[in-house]
Protein backbone atom coordinates (compact mmCIF):
# COMPACT_ATOMS: atom_id res chain seq x y z
CA UNK A 1 0.00 0.00 0.00
CA UNK A 2 1.57 3.35 -0.93
CA UNK A 3 2.53 6.06 1.88
CA UNK A 4 -1.31 7.62 3.26
CA UNK A 5 1.47 10.43 4.03
CA UNK A 6 2.13 11.12 0.50
CA UNK A 7 0.82 14.54 -0.87
CA UNK A 8 0.38 11.93 -4.65
CA UNK A 9 -1.38 9.36 -3.01
CA UNK A 10 -4.54 8.38 -4.79
CA UNK A 11 -2.73 8.94 -8.17
CA UNK A 12 -2.86 5.66 -8.98
CA UNK A 13 -0.36 4.96 -11.82
CA UNK A 14 2.45 6.34 -8.68
CA UNK A 15 0.78 4.55 -6.36
CA UNK A 16 1.41 1.26 -8.00
CA UNK A 17 5.23 2.39 -8.71
CA UNK A 18 5.88 2.69 -4.51
CA UNK A 19 3.45 -0.63 -3.99
CA UNK A 20 6.43 -2.23 -5.48
CA UNK A 21 8.09 -2.05 -2.29
CA UNK A 22 8.10 -4.40 0.76
CA UNK A 23 7.04 -2.27 3.58
CA UNK A 24 9.16 -2.05 7.18
CA UNK A 25 9.76 -4.17 8.84
CA UNK A 26 11.59 -6.21 5.75
CA UNK A 27 13.79 -9.07 5.77
CA UNK A 28 14.53 -8.40 1.82
CA UNK A 29 14.55 -4.65 0.62
CA UNK A 30 17.09 -3.26 3.14
CA UNK A 31 18.46 0.12 2.71
CA UNK A 32 21.55 0.68 5.67
CA UNK A 33 22.69 3.74 5.67
CA UNK A 34 26.52 4.68 6.37
CA UNK A 35 27.00 7.19 8.81
CA UNK A 36 30.84 8.98 8.74
CA UNK A 37 29.95 11.96 11.14
CA UNK A 38 26.79 14.10 10.31
CA UNK A 39 25.43 15.76 13.53
CA UNK A 40 22.56 15.56 15.18
CA UNK A 41 20.25 17.76 13.70
CA UNK A 42 21.58 17.13 10.48
CA UNK A 43 20.01 13.39 11.29
CA UNK A 44 16.79 14.36 12.21
CA UNK A 45 15.87 16.33 8.89
CA UNK A 46 16.93 13.42 6.85
CA UNK A 47 14.95 11.13 9.40
CA UNK A 48 11.81 13.07 9.03
CA UNK A 49 11.85 12.86 5.15
CA UNK A 50 13.49 9.77 4.73
CA UNK A 51 13.06 7.68 7.87
CA UNK A 52 10.24 5.43 6.15
CA UNK A 53 12.86 4.38 3.73
CA UNK A 54 15.93 3.27 6.03
CA UNK A 55 16.46 -0.16 7.66
CA UNK A 56 19.65 -0.08 9.24
CA UNK A 57 21.87 2.73 10.19
CA UNK A 58 25.88 1.88 10.21
CA UNK A 59 28.07 4.20 12.47
CA UNK A 60 31.21 3.90 9.86
CA UNK A 61 34.65 2.12 11.11
CA UNK A 62 35.83 3.91 14.49
CA UNK A 63 33.98 7.43 14.26
CA UNK A 64 31.68 6.29 17.24
CA UNK A 65 35.03 6.02 19.24
CA UNK A 66 35.63 9.55 18.69
CA UNK A 67 32.29 11.75 19.79
CA UNK A 68 31.24 12.18 22.84
CA UNK A 69 28.57 9.73 24.58
CA UNK A 70 25.72 12.17 25.14
CA UNK A 71 25.95 13.16 21.74
CA UNK A 72 26.15 8.89 20.01
CA UNK A 73 23.46 8.45 22.48
CA UNK A 74 21.26 10.76 21.56
CA UNK A 75 21.34 9.32 17.61
CA UNK A 76 20.86 6.20 18.97
CA UNK A 77 18.16 7.29 20.69
CA UNK A 78 16.13 8.75 16.98
CA UNK A 79 17.05 5.69 15.70
CA UNK A 80 15.73 3.34 18.19
CA UNK A 81 12.30 5.87 17.58
CA UNK A 82 12.45 4.58 14.49
CA UNK A 83 12.96 1.02 14.61
CA UNK A 84 15.86 1.27 12.60
CA UNK A 85 18.84 -0.89 13.11
CA UNK A 86 22.01 0.89 14.47
CA UNK A 87 25.72 -0.53 14.87
CA UNK A 88 29.01 0.61 15.01
CA UNK A 89 31.33 -0.32 12.27
CA UNK A 90 33.04 -3.31 12.09
CA UNK A 91 36.36 -2.09 11.93
CA UNK A 92 35.37 -0.44 15.10
CA UNK A 93 35.19 -4.56 16.56
CA UNK A 94 38.48 -5.02 15.08
CA UNK A 95 40.10 -3.14 16.58
CA UNK A 96 38.41 -4.42 20.05
CA UNK A 97 39.43 -8.20 19.00
CA UNK A 98 43.27 -7.07 18.08
CA UNK A 99 43.29 -5.96 22.34
CA UNK A 100 41.23 -8.97 23.30
CA UNK A 101 38.20 -6.85 24.36
CA UNK A 102 35.18 -8.32 22.27
CA UNK A 103 33.11 -9.51 25.32
CA UNK A 104 33.79 -5.80 26.57
CA UNK A 105 33.07 -4.49 23.03
CA UNK A 106 29.70 -6.22 22.62
CA UNK A 107 28.27 -5.06 26.83
CA UNK A 108 29.47 -1.82 26.13
CA UNK A 109 27.41 -1.61 22.89
CA UNK A 110 24.46 -3.04 24.24
CA UNK A 111 24.47 -0.29 27.09
CA UNK A 112 25.29 2.52 24.44
CA UNK A 113 22.12 1.43 22.74
CA UNK A 114 23.26 -0.02 19.97
CA UNK A 115 21.11 -2.42 18.30
CA UNK A 116 23.11 -4.73 16.32
CA UNK A 117 26.85 -5.28 15.74
CA UNK A 118 28.93 -5.71 12.31
CA UNK A 119 31.51 -8.40 12.40
CA UNK A 120 34.16 -8.35 9.63
CA UNK A 121 37.39 -9.46 8.84
CA UNK A 122 38.11 -6.28 6.41
CA UNK A 123 41.60 -5.67 7.95
CA UNK A 124 42.30 -8.75 10.22
CA UNK A 125 42.11 -13.11 10.15
CA UNK A 126 40.20 -14.64 12.24
CA UNK A 127 39.84 -18.18 13.09
CA UNK A 128 36.66 -20.03 11.90
CA UNK A 129 35.60 -20.63 15.48
CA UNK A 130 36.33 -17.32 16.60
CA UNK A 131 34.30 -15.48 13.96
CA UNK A 132 31.37 -17.83 15.20
CA UNK A 133 31.83 -17.21 19.19
CA UNK A 134 31.90 -13.67 17.60
CA UNK A 135 28.22 -14.22 16.31
CA UNK A 136 27.39 -15.93 19.67
CA UNK A 137 28.84 -13.21 21.73
CA UNK A 138 26.69 -10.56 20.13
CA UNK A 139 23.21 -12.43 20.54
CA UNK A 140 24.25 -13.56 24.24
CA UNK A 141 24.53 -9.59 24.75
CA UNK A 142 21.23 -9.10 23.11
CA UNK A 143 22.08 -7.59 20.11
CA UNK A 144 21.70 -8.82 16.19
CA UNK A 145 24.56 -10.01 14.38
CA UNK A 146 25.05 -8.91 10.89
CA UNK A 147 28.69 -9.96 9.18
CA UNK A 148 30.95 -8.66 6.68
CA UNK A 149 32.67 -10.96 4.22
CA UNK A 150 35.69 -9.39 1.68
CA UNK A 151 38.44 -7.57 2.56
CA UNK A 152 39.08 -4.26 1.77
CA UNK A 153 42.80 -4.17 0.21
CA UNK A 154 42.48 -4.59 -2.69
CA UNK A 155 45.27 -6.83 -3.34
CA UNK A 156 43.63 -9.28 -0.34
CA UNK A 157 40.22 -10.02 -1.74
CA UNK A 158 38.76 -13.45 -1.96
CA UNK A 159 37.47 -15.59 -4.96
CA UNK A 160 33.53 -15.84 -5.30
CA UNK A 161 33.55 -19.42 -3.74
CA UNK A 162 35.33 -17.91 -0.35
CA UNK A 163 32.64 -15.06 -0.23
CA UNK A 164 29.99 -17.66 -0.69
CA UNK A 165 31.27 -20.03 1.80
CA UNK A 166 32.01 -17.89 4.22
CA UNK A 167 28.40 -15.86 3.44
CA UNK A 168 26.59 -19.62 4.22
CA UNK A 169 28.68 -20.03 7.14
CA UNK A 170 27.83 -16.93 8.80
CA UNK A 171 24.03 -17.63 8.15
CA UNK A 172 24.13 -20.99 9.94
CA UNK A 173 25.66 -19.68 12.81
CA UNK A 174 23.76 -17.00 13.34
CA UNK A 175 23.85 -13.54 11.25
CA UNK A 176 20.95 -12.10 10.52
CA UNK A 177 22.36 -10.77 6.82
CA UNK A 178 25.92 -10.71 5.44
CA UNK A 179 27.13 -7.69 3.80
CA UNK A 180 29.09 -8.13 0.46
CA UNK A 181 31.88 -5.33 1.12
CA UNK A 182 32.47 -2.71 -1.22
CA UNK A 183 33.56 0.00 1.12
CA UNK A 184 32.64 3.44 0.85
CA UNK A 185 34.62 4.23 -2.29
CA UNK A 186 33.02 1.72 -4.42
CA UNK A 187 36.15 1.18 -6.13
CA UNK A 188 38.60 -2.05 -6.48
CA UNK A 189 36.78 -4.15 -4.24
CA UNK A 190 34.37 -6.94 -4.04
CA UNK A 191 32.17 -7.01 -6.74
CA UNK A 192 33.63 -3.76 -8.48
CA UNK A 193 36.59 -3.24 -10.83
CA UNK A 194 38.52 0.25 -10.47
CA UNK A 195 36.42 2.17 -12.32
CA UNK A 196 33.64 1.20 -10.10
CA UNK A 197 31.58 -0.89 -12.58
CA UNK A 198 30.38 -4.10 -11.65
CA UNK A 199 32.45 -7.48 -12.51
CA UNK A 200 28.98 -9.16 -13.61
CA UNK A 201 30.73 -12.64 -13.67
CA UNK A 202 32.33 -12.38 -10.56
CA UNK A 203 28.89 -11.07 -8.97
CA UNK A 204 26.91 -13.92 -11.14
CA UNK A 205 29.38 -16.39 -9.32
CA UNK A 206 28.38 -15.22 -5.72
CA UNK A 207 24.46 -15.29 -6.50
CA UNK A 208 24.49 -18.68 -8.07
CA UNK A 209 26.97 -20.17 -5.06
CA UNK A 210 24.89 -18.79 -2.25
CA UNK A 211 21.45 -19.87 -3.77
CA UNK A 212 18.50 -18.82 -1.83
CA UNK A 213 20.44 -17.29 0.67
CA UNK A 214 21.28 -14.44 -2.03
CA UNK A 215 18.20 -12.35 -0.31
CA UNK A 216 20.20 -12.27 2.74
CA UNK A 217 23.01 -10.39 1.31
CA UNK A 218 23.36 -6.69 1.49
CA UNK A 219 25.34 -5.02 -1.24
CA UNK A 220 27.48 -2.26 -0.54
CA UNK A 221 26.90 0.43 -3.27
CA UNK A 222 27.65 3.58 -2.51
CA UNK A 223 27.20 5.10 -6.04
CA UNK A 224 24.37 5.42 -8.04
CA UNK A 225 25.20 3.38 -11.10
CA UNK A 226 26.01 0.41 -8.73
CA UNK A 227 22.68 0.78 -6.70
CA UNK A 228 20.75 1.31 -10.35
CA UNK A 229 22.45 -1.56 -11.91
CA UNK A 230 22.07 -4.17 -8.66
CA UNK A 231 17.94 -3.41 -8.71
CA UNK A 232 18.03 -3.90 -12.22
CA UNK A 233 19.28 -7.28 -11.72
CA UNK A 234 17.38 -8.03 -8.90
CA UNK A 235 14.70 -5.97 -8.17
CA UNK A 236 13.25 -3.19 -6.22
CA UNK A 237 13.71 -5.09 -3.42
CA UNK A 238 17.10 -5.73 -3.62
CA UNK A 239 19.13 -5.11 -0.03
CA UNK A 240 21.89 -2.23 -0.76
CA UNK A 241 24.30 -0.80 1.95
CA UNK A 242 26.68 1.64 2.41
CA UNK A 243 24.31 4.94 1.26
CA UNK A 244 25.03 8.34 2.02
CA UNK A 245 22.27 9.79 4.53
CA UNK A 246 21.11 12.34 1.95
CA UNK A 247 20.98 9.53 -0.63
CA UNK A 248 17.89 7.74 0.76
CA UNK A 249 15.26 9.33 -0.91
CA UNK A 250 17.16 9.21 -4.43
CA UNK A 251 17.51 5.37 -3.90
CA UNK A 252 14.23 4.75 -3.10
CA UNK A 253 13.25 6.62 -6.12
CA UNK A 254 15.41 4.11 -8.20
CA UNK A 255 13.62 1.28 -6.48
CA UNK A 256 10.39 2.60 -7.32
CA UNK A 257 10.90 3.17 -10.85
CA UNK A 258 10.68 7.02 -10.57
CA UNK A 259 14.43 8.21 -11.84
CA UNK A 260 15.61 7.58 -15.32
CA UNK A 261 17.87 4.40 -14.89
CA UNK A 262 15.02 2.64 -13.54
CA UNK A 263 11.80 3.99 -14.69
CA UNK A 264 13.30 3.94 -18.63
CA UNK A 265 12.99 0.46 -18.92
CA UNK A 266 9.83 0.29 -17.14
CA UNK A 267 8.12 2.61 -19.07
CA UNK A 268 9.29 0.75 -22.39
CA UNK A 269 7.99 -2.69 -21.01
CA UNK A 270 4.57 -0.78 -20.40
CA UNK A 271 4.86 0.02 -24.26
CA UNK A 272 5.88 -3.32 -25.59
CA UNK A 273 2.80 -4.81 -23.18
CA UNK A 274 0.58 -2.53 -25.03
CA UNK A 275 -0.48 -1.19 -21.39
CA UNK A 276 0.62 2.10 -22.35
CA UNK A 277 0.30 3.57 -25.95
CA UNK A 278 2.02 7.39 -26.15
CA UNK A 279 -0.22 8.49 -28.62
CA UNK A 280 -3.76 8.13 -26.73
CA UNK A 281 -5.36 10.69 -24.80
CA UNK A 282 -6.57 10.18 -21.14
CA UNK A 283 -10.27 10.89 -21.17
CA UNK A 284 -11.99 12.91 -18.18
CA UNK A 285 -10.88 13.32 -15.13
CA UNK A 286 -7.54 11.50 -14.29
CA UNK A 287 -7.38 8.53 -12.39
CA UNK A 288 -7.83 8.77 -8.85
CA UNK A 289 -8.64 11.97 -8.90
CA UNK A 290 -11.75 12.21 -9.65
CA UNK A 291 -13.11 13.14 -6.73
CA UNK A 292 -11.16 16.21 -5.95
CA UNK A 293 -11.78 17.57 -9.27
CA UNK A 294 -15.13 20.17 -9.37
Amino acid sequence: MSDPKSGWRGVWTLDAMVDRRIRRPRATGVTMVIDTGIGLSAMADILELSGDHIDQWKFGFGTTALMPRAALEAKLALLRARDILAYPGGTLLEAAVVQEHCRVFMQRAAELGFSAVEISEGTIDLPAERRRRMIDCARNAGLTPITEVGRKDPKRQPDAEELAQQTLRDLDWGAAFVIIEGRESGRNVGIYDRSGDIREPFLEDIVRLVGDAATRLIWEAPERAQQACLICRFGANVSLGNIAPHDCLALEALRCGLRFETFQALAQNLQDAGMWDPTRIEGGVEHGLAGRAK
